[in-house]
């Protein structure tokens, strides 16, 4: 029997809506991906594997995409300059890979944000539900002390709420999320995507944005898709069209503005009914 597995990328407000879009416009076409047998959600793709197994219906979630929410964790003002710059200077810190990540875990930690249970209650509302799915879905973190890359799903023990916003708990930009007596950061730290959870699947959808420059993570989609086509999966990956990053750019490029949602999910899910067929219903048909 043939297994699938849906990757659903970091991105904040724009990634959400438009993979929303996306999966709405697919199943337009008769392609419901709901149906995979894995969900690797990383930050806004956490939230999106969450909602889209919980068993709402993909026209209430895509209208939902139309009406923008403030975005939660980002109370304070936050200078994006900055913590651009504060990125680089982690990565090209010593230490490798760990000493990256623990570099950020400390930016997590340190950085002026609203509290975690304000964070948590915005969550929450925003998933409308309070239970893990019947179907197995990942939501990515990384322990903010250790550097160490967690996946929590139904069987961590964890509440479907605090996995999903541990896994988007951006550093300097909303709170690190305590589970178990430890601290969690966002899992696009590690991988904007965590494809690579997919291993052992022979069907593999990614839905992402376009990667940042500079990379400001440790494991690159294309050495994660490399790694899975070796393996022997079957791999597609969908990034934004010019359509999508024409929505983007008429907020001014600002993936974390929830003014980006209505154009990222409408141009989403005019994409996914136009690459149904292209190459989207050879990997999951």
């Amino acid at each position: 029997m043939i297994r699938r597995a849906l990757i659903l990328g970091a991105g904040g407000p724009a990634a959400s809506s438009w993979a929303t879009g996306v999966i709405a416009g697919l199943a337009d076409q008769g392609i419901d991906i709901r149906n995979a047998d894995l969900f690797v959600g990383t930050s806004a793709g956490s939230r999106v594997a969450a909602q889209i197994t919980s068993g709402q219906g993909l026209e209430e979630l895509f209208e939902r995409q139309l009406q923008p929410q403030p975005v939660g964790g980002v109370a304070v003002k936050v200078d994006f300059k900055k913590l651009k710059a504060d990125y680089v200077r982690a990565k090209e810190g010593d230490g490798g890979d760990i000493g990256f990540l623990k570099r950020m875990g400390s930016l997590a930690v340190n950085a002026p944000t609203v509290s975690e249970a304000d964070t948590l209650k915005e969550v929450a509302s925003r998933l409308l539900v309070d239970a893990w799915p019947v179907q197995r879905v990942l939501a990515v973190a990384v322990d903010t002390e250790t550097g160490e890359r967690r996946a929590f799903d139904r069987s961590s023990g964890v509440p479907l709420r605090d996995a999903v916003a541990a896994s988007g708990a951006a550093p300097g930009m909303s709170p690190a999320i305590t589970i178990e007596g430890h601290r969690y950061m966002d899992g696009g730290v590690y991988s904007t995507d965590n494809a690579d959870l997919a291993m052992g699947f022979e069907r593999v959808l990614i839905l992402t944005l376009k990667a940042g420059f500079p990379s400001t993570c440790v494991v690159s989609l294309d050495a994660a898709v490399e790694r899975l086509e070796r393996s022997g999966s079957q791999v597609v990956t969908v990034r934004p069209d010019d359509a999508t990053e024409a929505a983007f750019a008429a907020v001014g490029g600002n993936l974390l503005d929830p003014k980006v949602q209505d154009g990222a999910a409408r141009a989403g899910r005019e994409q996914g009914r136009r690459i149904a067929a292209l190459n989207v219903a050879a990997v999951w048909n």
